[in-house]
C-alpha cells in the first residue's frame, strides 16, 4: 500500500473517530424520548404520556392515554379549561402538554419549554432532569425554577 492510500485511510479514520463521540453527544438529549406515566398530584388522575422530537429538533409531550377518559355523566373528557377557545374541545387523550425543550448538555437538562396543565387550563415556563433512569423530575414554574411546583414522571418505555 502506497504513501498516499495511508495517508487517505488514516484521514478517514480520524475523521470517524471524531464524528462518533458527536453522534453520541447529539443523542443524549433523546433519552427524553418515550412514554410516560403521569399520576397528577391533586385529582390523583392517571394518565400517559409520549414525548416525541418534533421536526425543528425540540421535545414536545402528549397525552396519549388516559385512565378515566370519561366524565362522571360519561361523556368523553375535554380540554374544557384551556385558555383557547379552538382547543376546548379536544380530547383528554390528545392533549398537548409539553413543547418547546431543548437539551442543555451542560446542566444535563432540557430547558426553555412550557407545560399547560389542563386541570387549571394555564401554562409556565419547565425544564425536565432526571433523576434516575426512570424518574424525569418536570419542573413547571413562574419567573425563577424557585417559584414552582415539581411532579415525578416515570418512564415506562
Amino acid at each position: 500500500m502506497g504513501f498516499g492510500k495511508i495517508l487517505k485511510y488514516s484521514f478517514l479514520m480520524l475523521l470517524l473517530l471524531a464524528v462518533v463521540p458527536l453522534r453520541a453527544q447529539k443523542n443524549k438529549g433523546d433519552r427524553l424520548i418515550g412514554t410516560y406515566r403521569v399520576v397528577e398530584p391533586e385529582t390523583k388522575e392517571d394518565s400517559k404520556v409520549k414525548i416525541f422530537k418534533t421536526a425543528d429538533g425540540k421535545y414536545k409531550g402528549q397525552v396519549i392515554w388516559l385512565a378515566k377518559p370519561t366524565m362522571k355523566d360519561g361523556t368523553p373528557k375535554r380540554d374544557i379549561l384551556n385558555p383557547d377557545p379552538k382547543k376546548r374541545n379536544t380530547p383528554g387523550d390528545q392533549i398537548v402538554l409539553m413543547w418547546g425543550f431543548t437539551y442543555d448538555a451542560d446542566k444535563d437538562m432540557w430547558v426553555g419549554g412550557e407545560i399547560y396543565d389542563p386541570c387549571h387550563g394555564k401554562t409556565y415556563k419547565c425544564r425536565l432532569n432526571f433523576e434516575s433512569d426512570t424518574k424525569l423530575k418536570v419542573r413547571g414554574y413562574i419567573g425563577a425554577p424557585a417559584f414552582g411546583k415539581s411532579m415525578y414522571w416515570i418512564k415506562i418505555n
